[in-house]
Protein backbone atom coordinates (compact mmCIF):
# COMPACT_ATOMS: atom_id res chain seq x y z
CA UNK A 1 0.00 0.00 0.00
CA UNK A 2 3.10 2.53 0.91
CA UNK A 3 3.95 1.35 -2.50
CA UNK A 4 0.95 2.55 -4.33
CA UNK A 5 0.75 5.74 -2.38
CA UNK A 6 4.41 6.75 -3.08
CA UNK A 7 4.05 5.99 -6.83
CA UNK A 8 0.90 8.07 -6.93
CA UNK A 9 1.98 11.18 -5.03
CA UNK A 10 4.97 10.97 -7.89
CA UNK A 11 2.63 10.85 -10.89
CA UNK A 12 0.26 14.15 -9.30
CA UNK A 13 3.45 15.91 -9.00
CA UNK A 14 4.92 15.20 -11.82
CA UNK A 15 1.61 16.00 -13.55
CA UNK A 16 1.75 19.51 -11.57
CA UNK A 17 4.77 20.55 -12.80
CA UNK A 18 4.02 19.50 -16.45
CA UNK A 19 0.93 21.74 -16.14
CA UNK A 20 3.06 24.93 -15.24
CA UNK A 21 2.32 28.01 -17.99
CA UNK A 22 5.48 29.19 -19.17
CA UNK A 23 6.58 32.57 -20.35
CA UNK A 24 7.03 31.06 -24.13
CA UNK A 25 3.62 29.42 -23.79
CA UNK A 26 2.01 33.18 -23.51
CA UNK A 27 4.00 35.80 -25.03
CA UNK A 28 6.55 35.76 -28.07
CA UNK A 29 9.58 37.85 -28.09
CA UNK A 30 11.35 39.90 -31.30
CA UNK A 31 14.19 38.37 -30.42
CA UNK A 32 16.09 37.23 -27.60
CA UNK A 33 19.45 38.05 -27.77
CA UNK A 34 19.97 41.79 -29.23
CA UNK A 35 24.05 43.00 -30.08
CA UNK A 36 24.61 46.70 -29.84
CA UNK A 37 27.76 45.77 -31.83
CA UNK A 38 30.77 48.56 -31.16
CA UNK A 39 29.55 51.08 -28.69
CA UNK A 40 31.35 54.24 -27.39
CA UNK A 41 32.81 54.19 -23.65
CA UNK A 42 30.59 56.47 -21.67
CA UNK A 43 27.83 56.49 -24.11
CA UNK A 44 24.40 54.48 -22.67
CA UNK A 45 22.33 52.74 -25.16
CA UNK A 46 19.34 51.31 -25.23
CA UNK A 47 17.28 48.50 -27.18
CA UNK A 48 13.41 48.10 -26.70
CA UNK A 49 12.77 43.88 -26.73
CA UNK A 50 9.46 43.44 -28.01
CA UNK A 51 6.89 41.24 -26.55
CA UNK A 52 3.31 40.45 -28.17
CA UNK A 53 0.78 38.51 -25.44
CA UNK A 54 -0.50 35.10 -28.51
CA UNK A 55 -2.36 34.67 -25.27
CA UNK A 56 -6.35 34.93 -24.90
CA UNK A 57 -5.88 36.83 -21.57
CA UNK A 58 -4.14 40.01 -20.94
CA UNK A 59 -0.80 39.47 -19.41
CA UNK A 60 1.28 41.48 -17.04
CA UNK A 61 4.75 42.19 -16.58
CA UNK A 62 5.25 41.45 -12.77
CA UNK A 63 9.03 42.13 -12.85
CA UNK A 64 12.26 42.97 -14.96
CA UNK A 65 15.86 42.94 -13.59
CA UNK A 66 19.23 42.64 -14.71
CA UNK A 67 21.79 40.38 -14.13
CA UNK A 68 24.27 43.44 -13.03
CA UNK A 69 23.76 47.12 -11.68
CA UNK A 70 24.98 48.47 -15.44
CA UNK A 71 21.86 46.73 -17.01
CA UNK A 72 18.69 48.78 -16.55
CA UNK A 73 15.51 47.27 -17.56
CA UNK A 74 11.91 49.21 -17.84
CA UNK A 75 9.08 46.62 -17.91
CA UNK A 76 5.54 48.38 -19.22
CA UNK A 77 3.18 49.24 -16.37
CA UNK A 78 -0.27 48.57 -18.60
CA UNK A 79 -1.17 44.87 -19.05
CA UNK A 80 -0.80 43.79 -22.84
CA UNK A 81 -3.49 42.33 -24.37
CA UNK A 82 -4.44 39.51 -26.52
CA UNK A 83 -2.75 39.81 -29.87
CA UNK A 84 -0.84 43.22 -28.66
CA UNK A 85 2.93 44.26 -28.38
CA UNK A 86 4.21 45.76 -25.80
CA UNK A 87 7.64 46.99 -24.72
CA UNK A 88 10.65 46.30 -22.54
CA UNK A 89 13.37 49.08 -22.38
CA UNK A 90 16.88 48.21 -22.08
CA UNK A 91 19.70 50.73 -21.12
CA UNK A 92 23.62 49.90 -20.99
CA UNK A 93 25.69 52.17 -19.15
CA UNK A 94 28.81 51.49 -21.21
CA UNK A 95 31.13 52.10 -18.79
CA UNK A 96 33.83 49.42 -18.82
CA UNK A 97 35.73 48.95 -22.07
CA UNK A 98 35.12 45.36 -22.90
CA UNK A 99 33.17 42.95 -24.64
CA UNK A 100 29.90 42.20 -22.52
CA UNK A 101 26.91 40.05 -22.06
CA UNK A 102 24.42 40.50 -19.43
CA UNK A 103 21.26 39.15 -18.54
CA UNK A 104 17.24 40.53 -18.57
CA UNK A 105 15.25 38.06 -16.48
CA UNK A 106 11.39 39.25 -17.64
CA UNK A 107 8.84 37.66 -15.09
CA UNK A 108 5.44 37.35 -16.64
CA UNK A 109 2.00 36.53 -14.67
CA UNK A 110 0.90 33.22 -14.36
CA UNK A 111 4.33 31.75 -15.24
CA UNK A 112 6.09 29.60 -13.41
CA UNK A 113 9.78 31.14 -14.77
CA UNK A 114 11.59 33.90 -15.94
CA UNK A 115 12.14 34.45 -19.44
CA UNK A 116 16.06 35.38 -19.83
CA UNK A 117 16.76 37.48 -22.65
CA UNK A 118 20.41 38.82 -23.66
CA UNK A 119 22.00 41.65 -24.54
CA UNK A 120 25.94 41.77 -26.01
CA UNK A 121 28.17 44.05 -27.57
CA UNK A 122 31.65 45.83 -26.96
CA UNK A 123 32.48 48.40 -25.18
CA UNK A 124 35.68 50.64 -27.03
CA UNK A 125 37.49 53.44 -25.83
CA UNK A 126 36.72 57.01 -27.85
CA UNK A 127 40.00 56.62 -29.87
CA UNK A 128 39.39 53.28 -30.85
CA UNK A 129 35.21 54.05 -31.29
CA UNK A 130 36.60 56.88 -33.45
CA UNK A 131 38.75 54.84 -35.44
CA UNK A 132 35.97 52.20 -35.94
CA UNK A 133 33.97 54.37 -37.64
CA UNK A 134 36.41 55.90 -39.17
CA UNK A 135 37.43 52.74 -40.89
CA UNK A 136 34.04 51.70 -41.72
CA UNK A 137 33.19 54.96 -43.40
CA UNK A 138 36.43 53.92 -45.78
CA UNK A 139 35.20 50.42 -46.61
CA UNK A 140 32.70 50.07 -49.64
CA UNK A 141 30.06 47.61 -49.17
CA UNK A 142 29.22 45.65 -52.24
CA UNK A 143 25.71 46.18 -53.73
CA UNK A 144 22.91 44.66 -52.04
CA UNK A 145 25.18 44.10 -48.97
CA UNK A 146 24.26 45.90 -45.73
CA UNK A 147 26.83 47.21 -43.94
CA UNK A 148 28.65 45.72 -41.38
CA UNK A 149 28.45 46.63 -37.75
Amino acid sequence: MKKFFLLATAFVFTLAVSAQTKADDIAKFNVETYDFGKIKQGVPVTYYFEIKNISDKPIIVESASASCGCTVPEKPEEPIEPGKTGKIKVQYNAAAVAPFTKDVYVKLSGTSENKTLHITGEVLTVEAYEAYIKEKANTPVKTGEKPKN
